[in-house]
């Protein structure tokens, strides 16, 4: 997976809800907000379009979504059709929701026990370089499982996270011998970032076998319950906590823990304090990026669980 990248050089700055970080200063706010159990696909792509309109307005700060999905695939924009292994019909009957999705990179699979991020973030607060918040995002992860005892590095020339037997030194793994943990692929319009990783932590790999995982042929994929074994595997609280300090370090932002619920309270509080207007009215007819439709939204009805 990797970064489709939509970003014309943007005039309009919003006012960040937070405040640069240096001597003395408060750290930008960063939402990290947790669903429990598994979450359909589809809402969770609306309400991350509605969260992207919401940042690029300077409505909220830039926020991070953690959950686990119900089986499902997913193809970005430079996805081949090959890369599937089995037939839609034969998806279906395995119960695996195919969507077809305006990130980057290729196909990836989504199931329990894979920790997803989804990084809504706008680099017009932080740094206007697209591959440098790439390596931001991977090295978030690497710290994360630094945590648990497994070393991890890039693989050169492949987006994600990887590991190899006997550990990752010098940051980069040998091609030929690593296994991907974690796959990444972002969607960036007007530097405001949509999608984001996906880690393997107790997930079934034999999924897998159904796709060419992000179109890399020959390439292995791994989980932290494999490497640990699966009785020392962390759990998905444990998970979460060490990867939302992370990215506080990493990006110099503050994490604060909201529900989805008051994840929705805030957003619904938002638009009504902003108007119905935004400061670009071309944007809602960007069928790359629409915002969510007027009135009582699917993800409304999931996401506040």
């Amino acid at each position: 997976m990797s970064e489709r990248n939509d970003t014309p050089q943007d005039q309009h700055r919003p006012t960040d809800p937070g405040v640069n970080a240096g001597a003395g200063e408060v750290l930008r706010p960063l939402w990290v907000v947790s669903y429990p159990g598994l979450t359909p696909y589809g809402p969770m792509w609306e309400l991350q379009r509605s969260l992207w309109r919401a940042r690029f307005e300077g409505r909220i700060p830039d926020t991070l979504l953690l959950l686990e999905h119900h089986p499902v695939v997913t193809l970005g924009k430079n996805a081949r059709r090959e890369n599937l292994l089995l037939s839609e019909s034969s998806f279906r009957q395995r119960g695996v929701e195919l969507f077809e999705v305006d990130r980057g990179g290729d196909v990836t699979f989504h199931g329990p026990g894979q920790l997803v991020g989804y990084w809504i973030f706008d680099l017009r607060a932080w740094r206007q370089d697209v591959h440098l918040y790439l390596r931001g995002i991977e090295d978030v992860l690497i710290d994360t499982l630094d945590r648990f005892g497994l070393a991890a590095g890039r693989s050169p020339g492949a987006t994600g996270v990887w590991v190899e037997p006997g550990g990752v030194r010098d940051a980069e793994v040998d091609p030929t011998r690593a296994a991907k943990i974690a796959a990444m692929g972002l969607h960036l319009s007007h530097w405001v970032s949509t999608h984001g990783f996906a880690l393997n932590r107790t997930t079934d790999l034999a999924s897998f076998d159904w796709i060419v995982p992000c179109g890399l042929k020959g390439r292995a994929v791994t989980s932290m319950a494999r490497l640990l074994a699966p009785a020392a595997a962390p759990a998905r609280d444990e998970v979460e906590r060490h990867l939302s300090a992370a990215a506080g370090r990493r990006f110099s932002r503050r994490p604060e823990r909201l529900t989805p619920a008051e994840l929705i309270a805030r957003l619904r509080a938002s638009e009504e304090n902003h108007g119905t207007g935004g400061p670009d009215a071309t944007l809602a007819r960007d069928d790359r990026v629409r915002p969510a439709d007027e009135g009582q939204n699917s993800w409304e009805q999931v996401c506040r669980a």
